[in-house]
């Protein structure tokens, strides 16, 4: 099984909607991390699982809608606690239908919201 991964940094906002959470219940931002990573047994006929140029301009695209921007505010949080588990699996489906590759069995993100803790969230092709 081959895996490409890409990483890439940028800041958000969010205040979390559950109970007794603390200063999280207040507008704060975080120094995320992500970490896209693919998943596939065969390689196409460049010898690429996926082109790294394609995955950094995709996350760039997603990336550019929550740069800077309180996550509360989109409306794919609607009705969610804009934890970091919601936004992994939010921004996997999101890579997933951008990312054309036909090889690819698995996408993977990992988001870390500091640098000790994350979420993932892993979608089957």
């Amino acid at each position: 099984m081959y895996t490409v991964a890409v990483r890439q940094d940028f800041v958000a906002r969010h205040f979390l909607l559950a109970l007794d959470a603390g200063s999280e219940n207040q507008l704060h931002s975080h120094n995320y991390t992500i970490e896209v990573q693919l998943e596939g047994k065969r390689l196409d006929e460049n010898g690429y699982l996926c082109d790294i140029t394609e995955i950094k301009s995709v996350m760039e695209t997603l990336l550019a809608r929550y740069r800077e921007q309180t996550l509360n505010d989109a409306p794919e949080f609607a009705g969610l606690n804009p934890s970091v588990e919601h936004f992994a699996r939010i921004f996997c489906h999101s890579l997933a239908e951008a990312i054309q590759a036909p090889n690819l069995s698995a996408i993977t993100i990992r988001l870390w919201e500091d640098e000790n803790a994350w979420a993932a969230y892993r979608q089957e092709r």
